[in-house]
This record gives structure tokens, sequence and C-alpha cells, in this order.
């Protein structure tokens, strides 16, 4: 959403006042604004914080992140592939577009080991979460192959 810009001689003729007033004003800090070339534009959201029409402090919208690490043993690499592909389509499809959640994979070869961080948003976090103790849990052949070292 784009908000309304004035010009000094806009602000100063809303006001009834001179426009050298609204300068001071600009310049003492008293009110904000912008400069463009040489010429400043007041926002109306900052002439309305000048008149005592909005709070001084703008409101910040709460927003939780959560941070996770899966820790998945003896798998192997295909395995880890499948379900690489499953968790990255999962984070990609039916959530906030704004605030995605990020999802990085990492395979240990030596190890057959597999981590999976996601960081997002608690709901979507959880609902990825819960997905992937449904796969890991379930007879469903993703992971079945056994790990046999080398």
């Amino acid at each position: 959403m784009k908000e309304d810009m004035y010009s000094v001689e806009q602000v100063a003729d809303r006001l009834g006042l001179h426009v050298r007033t609204v300068r001071s004003y600009i310049r003492s800090g008293r009110l904000r604004a912008v400069r463009i070339g040489k010429q400043y534009r007041i926002a109306a959201g900052d002439l309305d914080v000048l008149t005592g029409q909005a709070p001084t402090t703008p409101s910040v919208a709460r927003q939780a992140e959560v941070s996770s690490i899966v820790q998945i043993d003896g798998v192997d690499r295909a395995a880890a592939d499948r379900l690489g592909t499953l968790v990255l389509t999962s984070a990609n499809t039916g959530h906030d577009q704004a605030n995605p959640l990020r999802v990085q994979t990492v395979y240990d070869e030596r190890r057959h080991r597999m981590k999976i961080i996601i960081l997002g948003d608690p709901a979507a976090t959880a609902e990825l979460l819960h997905l992937l103790d449904a796969v890991l849990n379930a007879d469903n052949g993703l992971l079945d192959r056994e790990v046999h070292d080398a």
C-alpha cells in the first residue's frame, strides 16, 4: 500500500501555516520528511503524527520464527534424496508465500546421516515436522533400504 506524500506547500496550506514554519519543523525534527532533490516530501502518516492524529510509534506486527534441525540416522543417499524432495516440495506448497519456509538438507555419506534444517512460521514448521514424523514412522517404502557400511 502506497502512502500519500505532500509537499511543504501542501502541508502549510493544510495546517494554515507559513511555508517557512513547516520547513523549520522539518529542520528541527518536529516533522519527519524525505528530501527528494531540492524539495521535501512529507508522508501522510508523518503529518498525522505532527497533528496528533496517530500514535508516535508505529505498531509492529508480532511475528515468531522457529528454527529446527532434524537428524535422521541410517539412511542411504537415495532415501535421503527422496526425503529431501518430499520436504522441499511440502515447504514450497500451500504456505504463506510472503513468509515462506526455508529448508535446507545435508547428507553425510560417511555416517549415513541426513540433517534437515527448517526456518519459518511456527504453524507451518509444525505441519512439516508432522509430515516428517508420519513418513519416518510409516511403512511406506520411502526409507526401507538398509544401509550397509562399505
